[in-house]
Formats: C-alpha cells, structure tokens, sequence
C-alpha cells in the first residue's frame, strides 16, 4: 500500500518535470526547500534521465534546482527567524527545550553552524528542512543562503549525473535512497530520545 503511494507520488513528480521542464523541476526544489518533503531523490534522478534523452540541459537543470532550493530556503529560513524563535523562547520548555540550551545552540552556530549548514544541505531529509532551524538558531543570512546555494548546486549535480548514468533503470535505487532515509530517521529518533532522557533526569535532579 505505501509502496503505491510513493510510486503514485514520484510518477506525479516526473509528470510535472515533464511537461514544465526546467521551471517545473525549480519549483519542486523550492517546495522541497520550504519544509514540504518533495522527494530530490526522485527529481533529480527524473531530470537526469531527460537529459540523457536530450529534453534537458545537464547544466542548466543543475543550476535551476540549486536557485530554485536556495529561493524556497528564504521564507523557511524568515519564519524560524521572526515566528521560530519567539515560539521557541515562549513554549520551548514544553518541548525539554530552556533557554540555557537555545543559548548553548546559538554559540555552537556561531562556532560550527556554517559549515553544518553546509554539510545538511547534501544530507537526505533533513535538507529539506534544516533552513527552518538555521532562521531559529539566527544563522548569518548571507553565508547561510550561499552556502545552500552551493550545497544544493552539489547535490543537484550529483543527483542528475546518476539518473543520466542510470537512464531508464534508475529506478532501481529509489529502495537504496529509502534504507538511507530510514537509517536518518532512526538516529534522529535515537538522538531525540537520548535528548529527552536527559533533560528529564536533570530535571528530577534539580
């Protein structure tokens, strides 16, 4: 039954590259971007293989779906910077979130965050949502928005060049990119958990 589904969706995807082309496959980025989980696994593989066919420009394709994440990243990015951060600091002890840790956040940002940023960009699943927590954490906008353009632009490439080498077969990995989907949401749950656990025993401790 879900295998239908994600079937049923992917093929909607590709219909939507087909007949919009290269303005199709932006706009699916950017919705990806905006914290909607658009599958790129699935796009851009799709867009690969019409450029093997000759429908689409491997260039073009690459540098359209990298603009079209980084303009789905900008209301993503405000609504954690202005709406994110306020709801955060309001109820975020409700979510074992103090005001200790979103200060402990905002200093790793200012240490590591860039880069993180960077790496979620090519990272499955959480790139498609990574620019509301970077808007929350006050992430420094123009290195944050160039360096997911550069990320997204990466993994566009990437991307493209496998459903170009696969052709007609490529979806023949789209059970690989779900056991890699798996194993992130699994650590994520496990860190999540870790986290919770912890905050509970502070908390009777204190």
């Amino acid at each position: 039954m879900l295998d239908s589904i994600i079937v049923g969706i992917i093929k909607g995807l590709e219909g939507i590259i087909s007949s919009v082309g290269i303005w199709g496959l932006a706009g699916l980025m950017a919705l990806e971007s905006c914290n909607i989980p658009i599958p790129s696994e699935a796009t851009l593989p799709f867009a690969g293989y019409l450029v093997s066919k000759g429908e689409l420009n491997f260039h073009i394709a690459a540098w359209a779906s990298a603009f079209g994440c980084l303009i789905g990243s900008i209301p993503s990015y405000y609504i954690g910077y202005f709406g994110g951060r306020k709801f955060i600091e309001k109820y975020g002890k409700y979510f074992f979130v103090t005001k200790q840790d979103l200060e402990d956040a905002d200093k790793w940002v200012e240490k590591y965050g860039d880069w993180a940023f960077f790496i979620c960009r090519m990272l499955p699943i959480i790139r498609t949502f990574i620019s509301l927590p970077a808007g929350i954490l006050r992430a420094k906008k123009k290195v944050f928005f160039f360096l997911t353009f550069l990320g997204s632009l990466i993994w566009s490439y990437a991307l493209i060049k496998v459903g170009i080498e696969l052709g007609e077969h490529m979806e023949d990995i789209l059970p690989l990119w779900h056991k890699f989907d798996g194993i992130i949401i699994i650590t994520c749950l496990i860190l999540g958990c870790i986290y919770i656990y912890k905050h509970i025993k502070k908390m009777k401790q204190s």
